[in-house]
Parts: C-alpha cells; sequence; structure tokens
C-alpha cells in the first residue's frame, strides 16, 4: 500500500479519510471476530494513517 500524502489537502477532505480510515479499524477489530485468518499488519496500517490524519489536522488548528 501506498501511503497518501495529506499536505494541502481541505479539512474536509481529511475529516471524511479519517472517518474512512476510523470505519476500516473498526471493521477490521469487530468484522471477523473469532476468526484467526486474518492479516494482523492491516491493523496497524489503518493505526498509521490515522495518525498521520490527526497530524495533518491538529496542524491546521
Amino acid at each position: 500500500m501506498k501511503k497518501t500524502s495529506y499536505k494541502g489537502k481541505p479539512e474536509k477532505d481529511l475529516a471524511k479519510a479519517l472517518y474512512e480510515e476510523r470505519e476500516k479499524l473498526r471493521q477490521f477489530r469487530f468484522g471477523s471476530a473469532g476468526s484467526k485468518s486474518r492479516n494482523v499488519k492491516e491493523g496497524a496500517k489503518a493505526r498509521k494513517e490515522i495518525a498521520r490524519i490527526m497530524t495533518e489536522l491538529n496542524s491546521k488548528k
């Protein structure tokens, strides 16, 4: 997965991206509860993307 650059994007787009990433993380955590055959790195990637988006949102304030 290629890293997405969030610099220069409007807050509206960042908020939408943040919602989508949080939804991915929620689906990862709760979507397949009990299933052991899932890629653990997906959760880490989602958390890192959320952190990147939050950093950019906070720098704009």
